[in-house]
């Protein structure tokens, strides 16, 4: 292949669409200047070489180390006692646990019309969940939170406004976080520890501030989409046949969803078929010397600091 240097000191010429013949310089040039010229060429042409060569090497090496790093399934963790991970603040969305034990969880927003009557299942089948409660909620339902805890199931903090936190301040998002903390105590006595951020919403600042709080920051892996009303099937098959649900999981329903209390028993039925058990989120979370891994897993560290599930 010529340069492009030789390609600007010469002149074709076509006739008859023949190939082009080599030109004649456009100007004459001394012999010594034309051997300088094929020497730099020449070396021009070895840098060339020498610099496609070394880059061939760093892009096999970096394909190498990429390819390894996935094969052994590295995933970078934090520091115990720590929610961030590679820089971002993370909330807590399923637990590395060896038990098969899953949390079912019921955002309260909105309605209370079938509440009793998922208590009554929940009842019937010895079961004990997590209901995160707005504040607007525990004000316009307070003997429904009284029901909740009196029945045993955790009591979860759903924010006061159901706002998209994330736009907020550090100190709007306290004011959020404690209002509705502090309409629960007066009514129960009980002081609330985990948190869930309305439409799963959050950023680094809200994660910090709802530790500052006393809370874990709850999301979930498994979502049933009742919340579609799309019918009592669809909940049964999209929680049950979910490609995450395992042990560990944490499952998201609403108590105010069209078809949520019409599939509850069946759901809690297939779940135990599975072989796992109900817990509520404070009994499934580990609420010290723990690391989070990018998918928001928890991982339980031993007391020599390392994870203790390998």
């Amino acid at each position: 292949m010529k340069h492009f240097s030789k390609f600007l000191n010469e002149t074709y010429h076509a006739k008859d669409g023949n190939v082009p013949k080599r030109k004649v310089p456009l100007v004459k040039v001394s012999q010594e200047k034309q051997k300088s010229d094929i020497q730099k060429d020449t070396n021009f042409s070895s840098f060339m070489r020498s610099g496609l060569v070394v880059l061939s090497v760093i892009l096999l090496a970096s394909i190498a180390i990429a390819y390894s790093n996935k094969a052994i399934g590295t995933n970078p963790v934090t520091a115990v006692f720590s929610n961030k991970i590679s820089n971002k603040e993370l909330p807590i969305y399923c637990v590395d646990t060896p038990d098969k034990k899953v949390a079912l969880s019921f955002d309260a927003a909105w309605g209370n019309e079938d509440t009793q009557k998922i208590l009554d299942i929940l009842k019937k089948n010895d079961v004990h969940v997590t209901f995160f409660m707005t504040g607007g909620w525990v004000e316009s339902y307070p003997d429904d939170v009284k029901a909740i805890a009196k029945a045993g199931h955790e009591l979860g903090n759903h924010s006061e406004n159901h706002k998209q936190m994330s736009t907020l301040s550090a100190e709007e998002c306290k004011e959020e976080i404690m209002k509705v903390h502090e309409k629960v105590k007066e009514l129960t006595g009980t002081d609330m520890h985990v948190f869930r951020p309305p439409y799963g919403d959050y950023n680094d600042n809200l994660i910090k501030v709802t530790r500052e709080c006393n809370y874990n920051a709850i999301q979930w892996d498994v979502d049933s989409l009742d919340w579609k009303d799309y019918g009592a099937d669809s909940i049964l098959n999209t929680v049950l046949n979910h490609k995450h649900l395992g042990n560990g999981s944490i499952i998201l329903c609403h108590n105010g969803a069209k078809y949520t209390a019409q599939a509850l028993d069946q759901l809690i039925k297939g779940l135990k078929e599975k072989g796992f058990t109900l817990v509520t989120m404070s009994e499934l979370i580990y609420e010290d010397n723990y690391e989070m891994d990018v998918e928001g897993r928890q991982h339980q560290k031993s007391a020599s600091g390392t994870d203790s599930s390998n």
